[in-house]
């Protein structure tokens, strides 16, 4: 299954690394200067929303059944259970488990790739990452609404408006269930809760 990451909004993936004397939070990119955004790091978000999305499913289940309010609760069980078949566990690389889904990095499109590189040249990483994402500035204020000395900051977002696609290996009983945990990601990336990283999942048929 292809699926296609829009950037709605300015978006930091970041690398977890700074640079001495300039940004204090960079972001992932290749040698080539394209960043790209790891399948493992979505995995995790996607585990969050799918555990979520369980739930909720789960719980309308057991309220049609019941009116007892003390029998609505969600199966921790089923749900842990349907999380560790689709997701495994921390270290598990169980390769005998077919239903375990797999993504791969988010990367920008071949055809895009190739156009930059027509453009600006190979050996120009810098250049590149330069001309698809740009630094903001941040600073933190006092209660007095002021800039507190210090707190000046530098980071590295990614172009909204970027079109980033990931391959998810998935067996075809559980692409409705992973289609549906795909529609409740709006946020990726570092700073959510500041308006970075909102994005648009869609699947490429």
């Amino acid at each position: 299954m292809k699926i296609r990451m829009q950037l709605m909004s300015d978006a930091i993936f970041g690398n977890g690394e700074s640079i001495p004397g300039g940004e204090d939070i960079s972001v992932l990119s290749d040698e080539n200067g394209f960043p790209y955004y790891k399948g493992g790091t979505f995995k995790g978000i996607f585990r969050e929303e799918m555990e979520n999305y369980l739930a909720w499913i789960l719980s309308g289940e057991k309220e049609n059944k019941t009116t007892d309010v003390r029998l609505r609760q969600p199966s921790l069980c089923s749900i842990k259970a349907e999380l560790e078949r689709l997701l495994g566990t921390g270290g598990d690389d169980n390769i005998y488990n077919t239903d375990k889904l797999v993504f791969s990095d988010f990367t920008l499109s071949d055809y895009v790739k190739g156009q930059i590189l027509a453009e600006i040249g190979t050996g120009q990483a810098y250049n590149v990452l330069n001309a698809l994402s740009h630094v903001r500035t941040f600073t933190a204020m006092s209660p007095e609404g002021t800039v507190q000395e210090g707190t000046l900051r530098q980071c590295r977002c990614i172009n909204k408006g970027l079109n980033f696609y990931s391959e998810i290996k998935c067996s075809q009983k559980d692409e409705q269930l992973v289609k549906d945990v795909l529609s409740m990601i709006k946020w990726v990336g570092t700073m959510r809760s500041r308006g970075f990283g909102k994005v648009k999942l869609t699947v490429v048929e």
